[in-house]
Formats: structure tokens, C-alpha cells, sequence
């Protein structure tokens, strides 16, 4: 998984103007526009002209393979503005932060692995058996694409404060949240896949492609977060806290000056040093860190 974050970051290094800028924006007009057009249409559905069938799509409409990324996940009006223009936000502000072609590669990799996804669960489900049904099977869509979206903004912003119902909530635990959520659908349609079989199928592959994308682009992310955690629950950590604790108890400080005697409890705002010249754990001042006789 490093290999491959490693490989896409060098990709994305050497071509920066890879892809379609301001992605977002074209994805959220688009979707705008299809929601409109099926206001308008009388007994013929653009979402579903345009939805993921890969029955359609292997007897030539192969337009869906694309176009199933601008069907609304939303149909009332006041829900799809909400999700249109938080997605945006989103979207440009990874833009912003990774720059076009990361961007764009990490959102075409969801759709890559929905496409597979989509056609693995479509062959599963055997479409000999379905008949006329098969046309009418959509085993994809960018749901969980869009969440993965919300996931990579929370890891790099963890700490944004947003309004929700006008109480401020930082990023980091609304992604929580909607991991928790995530892993119940996870669960539950895993469940359904032992009572009602293969139906239930895509509520446990879906969200798993899309997490799979995630970790593509945070795998380093997520090994660094758990060595902080070991390191703050290590023996050694909480040993080096119980002496710190006990030193500033027994003399009053924790840090004292080799020259001139400064402790940080008589100067809070000092910063001291250990010298690693000097033969034992001597500690300076910022005065006398780099102007001082090193003890042999």
C-alpha cells in the first residue's frame, strides 16, 4: 500500500497539469443540470439514460461509464443543494491542498473501482437469470465516493470547526461519526448477505472500494497516527512522565541551566537544550546552549 502511495505521489510530482481542473465544480453543475433536465421530462428519465447498467453498458451504451458520475444521489431539492455544495467545498479545498492531478487521480481512482466493483456484483448477481431485469440493475453509483471525499478532508483538517445546526463541531469527530455509520452499513448488509444472499451484496463491496481508495492516498497517514499512539501508551513515555513529575516535586524544577543556573520554573518562557557534545545529560539555556564548555 506505501508502494503504491509512493508511486501516485511521484506520478502526480512529475505531471502536475494531469486531469481537469476545478473538477468539482464541473461534477456539481453537471449533476445540477441532470436533476433540472428530469424535472422536465415527461416519461423519459435523463438519470436513468445516464445511471451505471452494465447491461446497457456491454450492448453498447458506453457513455453510462462516465455519466453515472453526474446522476444525483438526491432528489429533494433543498437536500441535493446541501450535498452539492458541501461536496464542493470539500472538493476544491483537496484541490487546493494537493493540487489538480492528485486530486483528480484520487477521485478517478473511486470511480475506476466502482466501475470494477460494479461489474463484479452485476456478473455475480447472474444476469441470465435476471432476463428483462438485468437492463435495470444499477450496481454502482458515487455515493461512498463522494464520503471517501469527506474522510481525506477530515485527515488533513482534522481540527476545522464547522457549524452543525449552528453548534460548532470539529471536522475530525463528525468523521467519527460518519465512520461509525459507515461501518454499521458495513455490518448490517453483511448480515443481509447471510439471510437474503446476494442482494445485499453491493451495501458491503461498495463501501469497501471506497475505503480501499482512501487508504491508497492516507495508508502513511494511518501507520504515523498509530506510532503516536504507541509511543504516548509506551512504558517508557508514561516511565519518563512518572520522573518528570517526580524531579519537578522533589527539587522545584525540571530543567536548570550548566552555566548559569536558570531553571524553568523561574523563567517559564525559557527554552532549554541538552547539549549531546557534553559527556552526560547537561542542559543549557538558549544563552549558553551554543556558548558553553563542553564537559568531557
Amino acid at each position: 500500500m506505501s508502494a503504491m502511495q509512493r508511486w501516485l505521489d511521484r506520478f502526480c510530482y512529475k505531471h502536475p497539469r494531469f486531469g481537469i481542473p476545478n473538477l468539482m465544480l464541473v461534477i456539481v453543475v453537471g449533476s445540477a443540470l441532470v436533476w433540472l433536465l428530469d424535472q422536465f421530462s415527461y416519461g423519459v428519465s435523463l438519470s436513468g439514460l445516464l445511471a451505471f447498467s452494465p447491461y446497457y453498458i456491454l450492448h453498447g451504451q458506453i457513455w453510462r461509464l462516465i455519466t453515472f458520475v453526474f446522476v444525483p444521489m438526491n432528489s429533494q431539492p433543498f437536500l441535493l443543494l446541501i450535498s452539492l455544495f458541501f461536496y464542493y467545498s470539500i472538493g476544491s479545498a483537496l484541490e487546493r491542498e494537493w493540487g489538480t492531478a492528485k486530486f483528480n487521480v484520487f477521485y478517478g481512482l473511486g470511480v475506476v473501482l466502482n466501475i470494477v466493483v460494479g461489474f463484479v456484483l452485476y456478473l455475480l448477481s447472474s444476469p441470465a437469470l435476471l432476463g428483462e431485469l438485468a437492463g435495470y440493475l444499477i450496481t454502482a453509483d458515487m455515493t461512498y465516493v463522494n464520503l471517501s471525499l469527506f474522510f481525506a478532508f477530515a485527515t488533513l483538517y482534522p481540527n476545522m470547526t464547522v457549524l452543525l445546526i449552528f453548534i460548532p463541531v470539529k471536522v475530525k469527530w463528525l468523521a467519527w461519526i460518519d465512520a461509525a455509520l459507515f461501518a454499521w452499513s458495513i455490518l448490517s448488509s453483511l448480515f443481509g448477505v447471510f439471510t437474503s444472499g446476494i442482494a445485499a451484496l453491493p451495501g458491503v463491496v461498495l463501501p469497501l472500494a471506497a475505503i480501499l481508495n482512501y487508504f491508497v492516498f492516507f495508508w502513511d497517514s494511518f501507520l504515523q497516527l498509530f506510532g503516536r499512539v504507541k509511543y504516548r501508551t509506551s512504558r517508557q513515555t508514561i516511565n519518563f512522565k512518572q520522573a518528570t513529575k517526580k524531579a519537578q516535586q522533589q527539587k522545584g524544577y525540571i530543567h536548570k541551566c550548566a552555566v548559569c543556573g536558570k531553571t524553568d520554573t523561574d523563567y517559564p518562557n525559557e527554552e532549554f537544550r541538552y547539549c549531546s557534545k557534553c559527556n552526560g545529560y547537561y542542559c543549557y539555556c538558549s544563552e549558553h546552549i551554543h556558548n558553553h564548555v563542553h564537559i568531557e
